[in-house]
């Protein structure tokens, strides 16, 4: 007798799943292009500071050295640091933005300092003079105070009028003497207005600076302003443009500081925007030079100080017309080759160092 429709039915026997495909991973975003207005304007920039380094020993005998020397120092270093903050605009406090701000600044502002110092001592006979991080040397400064300015930068990005607070932080330091030299507060806090102004700072706001009428207007206000310099040759102190001391320090009354610090903010924007005005929007054979501007930077300070060390300003016929063409030219080529690619693969383990080892990995 069949008995196979009594017995009960068995499900069908499945066959072991798989596991599951692993998703291939993500491939990562392509690297955000340059923009060649800004690689434009920091290489502008950084051969105006070369520019006025090389002239700052012509000023003696020359009152036009010194109206042009006034002039762009009235603006270049405020237009490279609005510049500094608006491309800080996104910072915070994320690991690998820390690691980025100690690797890219931090490091080099520790490696270029001691370099200074043993330099001076070589260059200028002076076997004893310190090494100290506390206190900058000559180009060094920026350094420091960019690593100052970005710590800070979610502070900036929170507060209600942030232009207003950092400008009467500057007129507060101007007007006091005590602040002292450590880590170069003045500087710090003088020329922050300019930073805090590029963190608001967005992109329609540089296309205004390049319309066509703002270019054409910007002619006659540089041309009234190198004229007003030449005026102000004899009876202003060129001290005033490095913020690096209060008005008490300048020989003049504490709110003299206050009244200076709006005036040269007003001025050196007014020049900024005229600069920026004629910065190329398009590629330019120097556009590439502008990633490496920290590079000429730093290593020009070495043949700017070694200058005055060699008295190489020592001959006459460098005072004259012709030789401060001469000198301004030479300025202008080794800014250049210093900013170019060769240059920064060399000093790249200073100025962008991995340092992989110096940090712990994240898990994930």
């Amino acid at each position: 007798m069949n008995v196979s429709h009594l017995l009960p039915t068995l499900p069908a026997r499945r066959a072991p799943a798989s596991p599951p495909a692993k998703a291939a991973p993500a491939p990562s975003p392509a690297p955000k292009p340059r923009d060649a207005f800004f690689d434009n304007a920091k290489y502008l920039a950084i051969v105006l500071v070369a520019m006025g380094h090389a002239w700052e020993p012509l000023r003696g005998g020359s009152r036009a050295a010194s109206a042009l020397y006034m002039t762009v120092y009235t603006f270049h270093m405020p237009a490279f640091i609005l510049i500094s903050g608006y491309f800080s605009r996104n910072f915070d406090l994320r690991p690998d933005r820390l690691k980025r701000l100690i690797t890219g600044v931090a490091v080099p502002y520790v490696l270029f300092e001691v370099a200074y110092t043993f330099f001076k001592r070589w260059a200028d006979d002076d076997p004893s003079y310190p090494i100290s991080l506390l206190d900058p040397w000559y180009l060094t400064w920026f350094l420091i105070a960019l690593f100052v300015w970005r710590l800070t930068t979610p502070l900036w990005r929170i507060a209600r009028w942030p232009v207003t607070l950092a400008l009467t932080i500057a007129a507060l330091a101007a007007c006091s003497p005590n602040i002292g030299d450590d880590l170069d507060l003045q500087r710090v806090l003088q020329f922050l207005p300019f930073f805090v102004l590029g963190l608001h700072m967005r992109p329609e706001h540089f296309r205004l600076m390049r319309r066509r009428a703002v270019r054409w207007l910007s002619v006659p206000v540089v041309a009234a302003a190198v004229v007003f310099a030449y005026w102000a040759v004899p009876r202003m102190n060129p001290a005033w443009f490095y913020r690096r001391d209060s008005a008490q320090e300048l020989g003049a009354p504490w709110w003299v500081g206050t009244v200076m610090t709006f005036a040269l903010f007003g001025c050196s924007m007014v020049l900024t925007v005229c600069f920026l005005a004629w910065v190329p929007r398009r590629r330019m054979w120097f556009t590439v030079l502008g990633a490496g501007t920290l590079y000429g930077y730093l290593l020009h300070g070495f043949l700017a100080k070694g200058s005055r060390f060699w008295d190489w300003y020592d001959h006459p016929w460098l005072h004259r017309p012709l030789g401060e063409i001469v000198v301004t030219a030479v300025a202008v080529a080794v800014v250049t080759a210093l900013c170019a690619p060769p240059v920064q693969r060399a000093f790249r383990f200073a100025m962008e160092p991995r340092m992989e080892w110096a940090f712990r990995r994240r898990d994930g």
